[in-house]
């Protein structure tokens, strides 16, 4: 079966073509902000101004914090059930028969849908935001680790019962490097969503956040502010990216570089 982990990494493009699209696409923004002379499409320089007075009077920090607060604990949260649930539907099929119609409801659910339900039921409170990611997330994982769940390799299994393994040296020695690559999976599709539903959250029942104040922005049709804490969220989205899943990605397919190299 093909690695999900291995896939990415053969398709991510050369760090330098960073270096030769950004700049441009600055440039070319640059040159049409100039060319429209609109406060609707301000400059480069006015939203690095507005990014740099929001950073200074502390309100970039404050809402950049309580928006990654709530990622980090849905995500924690959605990791964690999404794959209980998935090595045991992976494992068992009628565990597969129980949860697999409920899963086919939660994909299918869009995610506002559930964070209206969550805000109608539980009050615009901070555990209604969270438990609306997370239910918009464990379904991806379950599905995602339910696949690394059956591509387990009986030979392992077998050995560890040779050998007889406890518990803990068969989940850590024979499960965790075989289900790691989907776990990557899981984690980096499973950001890039939580990312998005979180910002929906937060503007539509929240006080504070990055979601939040685009909604403020939004209302007054401040769009240099709309860019400024839009920048400012994804440089640390792809700070997250490169220092920490990119470097866990790579080591969760060295284990098949050998077998890969002797196909």
């Amino acid at each position: 079966m093909t690695n999900p982990g291995s896939l990415a990494a053969k398709g991510r493009p050369p760090f330098w073509c960073y270096w030769v699209v950004l700049p441009a696409f600055v440039l070319i923004w640059a040159l049409i902000a100039w060319l429209v002379q609109s406060p609707l499409l301000p400059t480069p320089l006015q939203v690095l101004d507005t990014l740099i007075r929001e950073s200074a009077s502390g309100e970039l920090w404050h809402h950049l914090g309580a928006t990654f607060g709530r990622v980090a604990v849905a995500f924690v949260l959605a990791m964690s059930l999404g794959t209980v649930i998935g090595v045991g539907m992976g494992r068992s099929a009628t565990t597969n028969a129980l949860f697999d119609p409920l899963l086919v409801l939660l994909l299918n659910l869009p995610a506002l849908v559930t964070i209206i339900l969550m805000y109608v039921w539980f009050g615009l409170v901070e555990v209604a935001a969270v438990m609306a990611v997370v239910i918009n997330k464990v379904p991806n994982v379950a599905v995602t680790v339910r696949e690394g769940a059956r591509s387990l390799d009986y030979r392992l299994e077998e050995m560890a019962t040779v050998y007889e393994f406890t518990r803990w040296q068969r989940f850590r020695e024979v499960w965790v490097p075989q289900l790691f690559p989907y776990l990557m999976a899981a984690t980096r599709g499973g950001l890039a969503l939580i990312w998005k539903i979180v910002l929906v959250v937060e503007l539509l029942g929240r006080s504070s956040g990055v979601g939040f104040q685009l909604h403020l922005a939004f209302q007054v049709f401040d769009v240099a502010t709309i860019l400024a804490y839009s920048l400012a969220f994804i440089a640390v989205v792809q700070l997250i990216e490169l220092t920490i899943l990119q470097p866990l990605e790579r080591r969760s397919s060295r284990w098949r570089q050998p077998e890969a190299a002797n196909a």
